[in-house]
């Protein structure tokens, strides 16, 4: 639904996130109830999002203490926050007891303290297991002093991740909208980029039109790497000056309602020829990149999609996105040891890269939806036509020839 507006409205069915709340709490009760698990604990703040609706001002990025969820089998989860007066002014869809004040951890009594509140709320955890989805060293000491008889077991592949890997179809449009914003960003950026600006200025247009739009954070820094750093593979904007002819990478995310966009293209600079090593360098990545979602359909693997791209330019193919832009499933070297079969509703991002100094390098970019019987590029911002050499020969979205779907230069 990615084409139609945004804002709720009495004569079309569009985005429902209270459903979205509804369905993804669901989930991850139910995978929770699938297991020998009785309580979990969430620390890392994309999973505290997908329980409860919890909008972390840091966007994905883990600090102790900083969001922190508590969800029992059978119960309700409680939400510990920073923010909790406006959480509890704001999240009318959970009680003013399910949203405490932050948990303390960055003094060891603070835990201490936090357990004996969550002890208060669900019941002694003395013999119990408990699932936690992420883990340190000091984590670990802390939890294990505060809880002497209490097992521990992993509660992110095992619990948040079975809820997580299948998207519901309103999450589906989140991921949709969040891929529009990253493309009006993208060719905002594309528009302004000529010989003689700074990769940070087009970055800057970038992030300017995704928070025009209302984009929340981003799913990475932001990539424009130009000439030299696009091989080896600079995974950051600097101040350097792009020139005439040279190769650009620009790898963006807006983030829309927590779920994040991606999309990843090489255009040459300038209105001028690309080079042959230049074109067969783009070609190699672009044929991976189709020939691995070709392969791509329910009941194939991780490894089957990793295979089908030529292994000669790429190290890691790509990962999953959700509520945090990198997640399962992923597709690398070492899915063939161990395989992950695909489902209907999975969500992932392809992008192989291949460069040489001598040339430059490219990675390219599309995000991908598994259907019933394929899947959906939903990735639409076309490639540089100048780099193109061989059009691929079917649109594994739509089923007509490649060449019927336009890829149009930088003007």
């Amino acid at each position: 639904m990615s084409d139609r507006g945004i804002m709720p409205v009495d004569w079309e069915d569009r985005l429902d996130t209270n459903r979205m709340l509804r369905e993804r709490l669901q989930r991850a009760k139910d995978a929770l109830a699938a297991t020998d698990v009785d309580v979990l604990f969430v620390f890392r703040p994309e999973d505290a999002r997908y329980l409860t609706g919890y909008r972390h001002h840091l966007g994905p990025a883990y600090i102790e203490g900083n969001a922190v969820v508590v969800l029992p089998k059978g119960g309700e989860p409680v939400l510990w926050t920073m923010d909790y007066e406006h959480c509890r002014k704001r999240m009318s869809w959970m009680s003013k007891d399910q949203i405490m004040p932050r948990a303390n951890f960055r003094e060891k009594i603070g835990m201490r303290r936090w357990v004996e509140q969550v002890e208060s709320l669900v019941g002694s955890l003395a013999g119990k297991t408990v699932g936690v989805d992420i883990w340190s060293p000091l984590l670990e000491g802390e939890l294990r002093d505060a809880l002497p008889r209490t097992s521990f077991v992993d509660g992110y592949h095992g619990v948040m991740m079975r809820a997580k890997e299948v998207k519901t179809e309103d999450e589906k449009d989140c991921l949709r909208i969040a891929n529009v914003m990253t493309e009006a960003a993208f060719d905002a950026a594309l528009r302004f980029m000529r010989p003689g600006v700074r990769e940070c200025e087009v970055l800057a247009v970038a992030w300017q039109t995704m928070t025009a739009l209302g984009s929340e954070w981003t799913q990475c820094q932001n990539i424009v790497a130009s000439g030299p750093y696009t091989a080896p593979y600079r995974r950051f904007t600097s101040d350097r000056i792009i020139r005439n002819g040279d190769l650009v990478i620009i790898d963006i995310g807006a983030c829309f309602n927590g779920y994040y966009g991606d999309l990843t293209r090489v255009y040459v600079c300038g209105n001028v020829k690309p080079t042959q090593a230049q074109r067969e360098v783009h070609q190699k990545v672009y044929t991976a990149l189709f020939d691995a979602a070709d392969v791509t359909k329910p009941g194939a693997t991780n490894a089957d999609v990793f295979a089908a791209a030529d292994p000669y330019v790429l190290d890691n193919l790509g990962h999953g996105a959700g509520t945090n832009p990198w997640e399962p499933p992923f597709f690398s070297p070492a899915s063939k040891d161990a395989p992950v079969t695909l489902k209907e509703g999975m969500v992932f991002n392809l992008e192989p890269y291949h460069g040489t100094e001598e040339v430059g390098g490219v990675r390219l970019e599309n995000d991908h939806i598994i259907t019933a019987d394929g899947v959906e590029i939903y990735t639409t911002y076309p490639f540089d036509e100048r780099l193109v050499i061989d059009v691929h020969d079917r649109d594994v979205t739509t089923g007509r020839t490649r060449e019927t779907v336009p890829i149009v230069g930088m003007g």
